[in-house]
């Protein structure tokens, strides 16, 4: 029963000193967690995981996300989109499947990039995007709102209030919508 009990406090001890040791800690939230984003009408299934950066009195578009470059959209691993039928977007088809999304900011309108090669994580050792324009399937440009409030981390949404479905993408001061269609 001792050996038990000595067990049990050198447990602690470790798991404390993890915890006092370490940014992240077991008990941390991460900086920018992994979230899902997703919309069912009828058939359709479309869903996007990423992970949310925050904007922490940061300033982001021009400065954190330089603009005309590409951007991994969101934080941590390369972000994905899934569809269970194909869509149009924009007027351009993009075949029911996985990808990943890859987007260029700029100050009045933004590039979206449905990319079909899957990345392990969104950014290089040397922090450059491992997006690969060879596998994008689909390309477009959409126009960048300003925001009258702040949003203080990275979210992506699905808005289908007027029967006409959009991807949102917001963050600081900044909304994209990116027109879906089934």
């Amino acid at each position: 029963m001792k050996k038990f009990i000595y067990l049990l406090i050198i447990v602690a001890i470790g798991v404390l000193g993890y915890q006092f040791f370490t940014k992240t800690g077991l008990f941390n939230q991460p900086l920018s967690p992994k979230d899902t984003a997703g919309i069912k009408i009828n058939d359709l299934t479309v869903r996007v995981v990423y992970n949310r950066p925050s904007k922490r009195n940061r300033d982001v578009f021009g400065a954190l996300v330089p603009f005309d470059k590409v951007w991994r959209t969101g934080a941590n691993e390369a972000t994905t989109f899934e569809t269970n039928h194909d869509l149009s977007v924009k007027g351009v088809t993009l075949p029911k499947g996985k990808y990943t999304l890859w987007t260029v900011p700029q100050a009045d309108h933004w590039k979206v990039m449905f990319n079909s090669k899957q990345y392990d994580w969104g950014v290089n050792e040397k922090m450059e995007p491992n997006w690969d324009p060879n596998f994008d399937v689909v390309e477009v440009e959409v126009p960048a709102q300003k925001l009258d409030k702040t949003v203080e981390q990275f979210t992506v949404a699905f808005d289908n209030s007027t029967d006409d479905l959009k991807m949102t993408m917001a963050w600081d001061n900044v909304k994209i919508e990116v027109p879906l269609k089934d």
